[in-house]
């Protein structure tokens, strides 16, 4: 390598990837420029992307906490992501400081960006995997070795869904997931929405122009993902209303919500 000279990434940045697109969107440094013009497509069908990148973390934020707070203190997170404010393991341990997380992401760079970030959290790993291969992820020898799949999981698939489509069968890589974990697991999902409004069309063809993925779905069809999962109250609800655990809370009405506001639901099932 000449004395000036750049080293070169031992990974693909001439495409975008869902990790690197949803860090150019929040703002994050951690992408190059097919992911920056991604995340400008995504802007320039839905402005309020980040928004809705923003409530998206919201869920999980509010997802996880329900989780440690009734006890799980172990998770495994698929398709996490590159590290941003609030990420499951500093939400988790915050609760319940020995609470352990693996991260799991099909994206190398976050595999490279977790490991210097969680160097001194023996807790918590990231592994490089793909939901597609779910037996991979329980093969792990990280996973195997940070979790202990005879007591409860909180399994989590926040903003994963969309970016499969169902012929896929994206349900059926979950189900091997869940059926790793025993009784008294949740499963927290996150997705983006079809209620029929323009807006929640505009962030699919967002995503379908920007990244070749990223579909809307309806409620129901949100609703199969937790694959028969009884749902912890008040079950599946767009993030601003949802407060898992607290039915009775106040929460404004749906046609109070901004329309950006109306994308992004979440849920959390409970395994029996």
């Amino acid at each position: 390598m000449a004395e000036n000279e750049a080293p070169t990434p031992d990974f693909d940045i001439s495409r975008p990837t869902i990790a690197r697109v949803y860090d150019a969107i929040l703002g994050g440094k951690d992408n190059f420029a097919p992911d920056r013009e991604g995340a400008a497509i995504y802007a320039k069908h839905v402005p309020a992307a980040r928004e809705v990148a923003r409530d998206n973390r919201e869920g999980l934020r509010k997802g996880v906490k329900y989780l440690a707070e009734q006890g799980i203190d172990q998770f495994l997170d698929i398709g996490a992501g590159l590290p941003t404010m609030e990420n499951t393991h500093q939400v988790a341990q915050a609760v319940n400081p020995d609470a352990k997380v693996v991260y799991v992401d099909n994206d190398p760079i976050v595999l490279a960006h977790g490991r210097a970030l969680l160097a001194t959290n023996d807790n918590t790993t990231v592994v490089t995997a793909d939901l597609r291969d779910p037996q991979s992820i329980l093969d792990h020898e990280d996973v195997k070795s940070m979790l202990d799949f005879t007591r409860p999981i909180g399994l989590m698939v926040v903003g994963l869904h969309m970016h499969f489509h169902d012929d896929e069968q994206p349900d059926e890589w979950v189900r091997v997931l869940l059926d790793a974990c025993p009784s008294g697991s949740y499963l927290l999902i996150t997705d983006f929405v079809d209620t029929g409004e323009e807006l929640q069309k505009a962030i699919e063809k967002a995503g379908l122009e920007s990244l070749g993925n990223g579909w809307i779905r309806t409620p129901e069809r949100i609703t199969e993902h937790f694959l028969g999962l009884p749902l912890v109250p008040p079950g599946l609800d767009f993030v601003r209303r949802w407060f898992p655990g607290e039915p009775d809370r106040e929460v404004p009405a749906v046609e109070e919500l901004e329309p950006h506001h109306r994308i992004m639901m979440g849920a959390i099932g409970f395994k029996e």
